[in-house]
């Protein structure tokens, strides 16, 4: 059956990954409204080949809709995702403001899809990094219960929205000229540099872009056991996340049964061509659906091989954040 859908913070970076995605996909609409911050009102987003005004995001903004798409920021989202549900809308959220509260699912489809059915009105969107190394990972862990995960993660601009990428961009092309790089998204200069991830860090010395994945991976995967540390890096890359991910098992386990499991696992594409060297790349997952893996091998530091390292590349926009969505919103 058709739905009325909203899309709340429809000109960022996700928002108009939402629209694409809602069209590439089919997704039955009846109708859609565009909704953003009052500086967005008199501009118009295209679905469809049909134009739609921009509306101001306000908190009667959800009359008759459906399902109500939130890439609008954690503050947004506090303020505005009640109302939508007072008025009868299922919000999909892609922020950081309920993915911990106990009340709501915290969802990837490829692995707890039945967590939707336990929804109060709100659905949690996982964090970027975690949605991009979970895909991969459940489907192994379902064959061979993990006890530990050390992740290193290395993050496009993407993942700090237009903004992220434009700075990038215009950085670029200012040290090619000649000139000292304008900063003004991130705090230290990204193009031909990375630095530690832009979150606050915190007393025990983790910041909070690695906090999220560790917990919320447990929570997702309904198990609190699983030691887990990160390292979240942003790297000048405009799009698609990589991650260095290193997983120790219950049981012995190899590599090609690693690959077998995930050539079989929705939402995965493997590249893994020793022989020539070619493994996933940033260029490879932009614009695309999959998680892709490769670099798959036997962690010989670790006995009785019972440990694995990955490579992981995912699109942040895409399966990190707008398609995750969506695919919840189909579920739904």
């Amino acid at each position: 059956m058709a739905k009325n859908v909203a899309i709340a913070g429809v000109t960022g970076a996700v928002g108009q990954e939402f629209i694409n995605i809602l069209e590439q996909r089919d997704f039955p609409v009846k109708s859609i409204r565009m909704l953003a911050s009052a500086r967005s009102v008199g501009k118009t987003v295209k679905f469809k080949g049909k134009d739609y005004p921009v509306e101001e995001l306000k908190e009667n903004s959800f009359d008759g809709i459906d399902i109500a798409l939130f890439s609008a920021g954690a503050s947004r989202s506090k303020q505005f995702a009640h109302a939508a549900v007072k008025a009868g809308a299922v919000v999909v959220d892609n922020s950081s403001a309920f993915r911990m509260d106990p009340d709501v699912p915290l969802v990837v489809p490829e692995v707890n899809p039945e967590a939707i059915k336990k929804h109060k009105g709100i659905i949690a969107n996982p964090n970027c990094s975690t949605i991009i190394a979970n895909v991969p990972i459940w489907p192994l862990h379902k064959a061979n219960p993990i006890k530990r995960m050390v992740i290193s993660t290395y993050q496009a601009t993407s993942g700090a929205g237009q903004a992220g990428m434009t700075e990038l961009l215009n950085q670029t092309r200012e040290i090619l000229d000649g000139k000292e790089p304008t900063c003004s998204k991130f705090k230290y200069q990204i193009a031909f540099n990375l630095f530690s991830h832009d979150s606050e860090v915190g007393a025990n010395g983790y910041n909070l872009e690695e906090m999220k994945m560790i917990h919320e991976t447990h929570k997702i995967f309904d198990c609190p056991d699983i030691a887990i540390t990160c390292t979240c890096v942003r790297v000048a890359v405009f799009r698609a996340h990589s991650e260095s991910i290193n997983l120790e098992f219950r049981d012995p386990i190899t590599p090609d049964q690693v690959r077998n499991l995930l050539e079989h696992a929705p939402g995965v594409s493997l590249i893994d061509d020793a022989k020539n060297n070619r493994f996933p790349m940033p260029i490879d997952a932009s614009g695309k659906d999959d998680v892709y893996v490769g670099r798959i091998r036997q962690d010989e530091s670790i006995a009785d091989r019972r440990a694995i390292n990955l490579w992981v590349v995912g699109d942040q926009i895409r399966k990190g954040a707008a398609l995750n969505a969506i695919q919840i919103a189909e579920l739904l």
